[in-house]
């Protein structure tokens, strides 16, 4: 049996030596330590030996085995290094040569402002709410107060998809009237709407027929413009810096009452007045007001025990403002030369 054992490791080395390629090796590692392999055969017939046969039959197969294996696991690790030598030697790279550039881009800058918003909001305990922009008449106007025919319609001119019922909306405030005949008149609300919305406008510098805006509603009890124009001056110092002052105008909207024009100190100036400001000193940010009566009780919230407040304004406009952008359709085009100045992170 040693005799067979040593002869068995001396036909092993000698065809060890003659493998070169993977495949060899493991159709070498079948015949001698495969499920009928030369050493495993050895111990096929130990139930016909004696105890004492066995005993020194299993000694030696075993010796055998672990020594087989050692001898191909040996060769494998060399083939192995051989063939991670001769890729590392065939795919040097030349590190002396100039490398090619890659173009980074940047997250665009009214995605960036829109997550501003919703980041300062959602810490204040505000929901982020998207809804649909092919919307029903019945929520894009007459639930805000605005009847069919009122001409408050005119200034919101939109794109209808069938007849006058199915339209793109104008603004996201559908969204806020969903929201509240959800809540049926019970729960307190606190959310934002950011959204695409539509008007038949002209497109120029300053126009666009589509326009991401921001819109936001608070309804609960005792609520009044004071707490508007604390929730304002926060969004304001976060977007346009701490040192910006802001203030209300009278003004007039249909789905409010009172309305209010919302401005900002102009960030370039300091108050003092100059173009961007037209030597006012101030620049409009958005429209806002208390939430009409009407449109508490057309969505379910009695006026006697709820009141709210809501704004909304362009992130287009916030954006421009904010980074010195003086054509709108910028945004919107796909030449990146225009964005270029934008491919940094914020306060570089």
């Amino acid at each position: 049996m040693e005799k067979l054992a040593e002869s068995i490791m001396q036909d092993l080395m000698a065809e060890l030596k003659l493998v070169t390629k993977t495949q060899e090796l493991v159709e070498l590692k079948a015949k001698y330590i495969g499920k009928s392999g030369r050493v495993t055969e050895l111990t096929k017939n130990m139930r016909d030996l004696s105890p004492e046969e066995r005993k020194s039959v299993g000694q030696i197969a075993n010796k055998l085995k672990t020594e087989a294996t050692d001898l191909i696991e040996g060769r494998e690790k060399e083939m192995n290094n051989a063939l991670l030598n001769e890729k590392l030697q065939n795919e040097v790279i030349d590190i002396s040569l100039p490398s090619t550039k890659i173009p980074m881009g940047s997250p665009n800058i009214l995605e960036k402002v829109i997550e501003e918003v919703e980041e300062l909001f959602m810490s204040m305990g505000y929901d982020v709410v998207d809804g649909p922009e092919v919307e029903e008449d019945h929520f894009n106007f007459e639930l805000l107060n605005i009847p069919k025919g009122h001409a408050a319609r005119d200034a919101q001119d939109t794109f209808y998809i069938e007849g006058e019922e199915i339209l793109l909306r104008s603004q996201t405030s559908p969204v806020q009237a969903r929201t509240m005949l959800k809540g049926e008149g019970k729960v307190p609300i606190r959310m934002i709407c950011p959204g695409k919305t539509y008007r038949r406008d002209d497109d120029d510098a300053t126009h666009s027929h589509q326009f991401m805006q921001i819109e936001g509603l608070l309804v609960d009890k005792d609520i009044s413009l004071c707490d508007l124009k604390g929730t304002f001056d926060v969004l304001a110092k976060k977007l346009f810096g701490e040192s910006c002052k802001t203030r209300f105008r009278p003004s007039y909207y249909q789905f409010t009452e009172p309305s209010v024009e919302t401005d900002i100190s102009c960030f370039v100036c300091q108050g003092k007045g100059c173009s961007l400001c037209k030597n006012t000193g101030w620049i409009t940010i958005s429209g806002a007001g208390m939430v009409h009566p009407n449109v508490l009780r057309n969505c379910g919230y009695d006026p006697d025990v709820w009141t709210g407040f809501a704004f909304g304004f362009g992130a287009e406009r916030c954006a421009m403002l904010k980074y010195g952008v003086n054509d709108l359709r910028v945004f919107y085009n796909t030449d990146l030369r225009e964005m270029k100045n934008f491919d940094r992170k914020e306060g570089e």
